[in-house]
């Protein structure tokens, strides 16, 4: 059973920048596609990204591409989400994800297809 556990959250002036890391643990991680997702106050959780297995293919939500990037660190078990230019619609909580093993090329932004979570890290962008 994988366990996802998110951190680097926190408060930041519009304009600035941070970077979440989860850190995964109890199976191997490499062949998971991995999501980043997030949950803004009184809404429903959206996908932010996600990568497959080998970083060969991301996928980003129209309202970040340009400013969040997805990363991974297999040898690590690791996943990042570096996030540049938050707006104050970014706050929320930002949950990682893990899709198990598979031999799909691609990713999706859609949370019911992801079977493991993290407990979510809060992010609030507020002068």
């Amino acid at each position: 059973q994988l366990q996802l556990v998110e951190s680097g959250g926190g408060l930041v002036q519009p304009g600035g920048s941070l970077r979440l890391s989860c850190v995964a643990s109890g199976d191997t991680f490499d062949g998971y596609t991995l999501g980043w997702f997030r949950q803004a106050p009184g809404k429903g959780r959206e996908g932010v990204s996600c990568m497959i297995h080998g970083g060969t293919f991301t996928k980003y939500d129209d309202s970040v591409k340009g400013r969040f990037t997805i990363s991974r660190d297999n040898g690590n078990s690791a996943i990042f989400l570096q996030m540049n230019n938050l707006t104050p619609e970014d706050t929320g909580i930002y949950y990682c994800a893990a899709r198990r093993p598979s031999t799909r090329t691609y990713c999706t932004l859609f949370e019911t297809r992801y079977e493991y979570w993290g407990q979510g890290v809060q992010v609030t962008v507020s002068s």
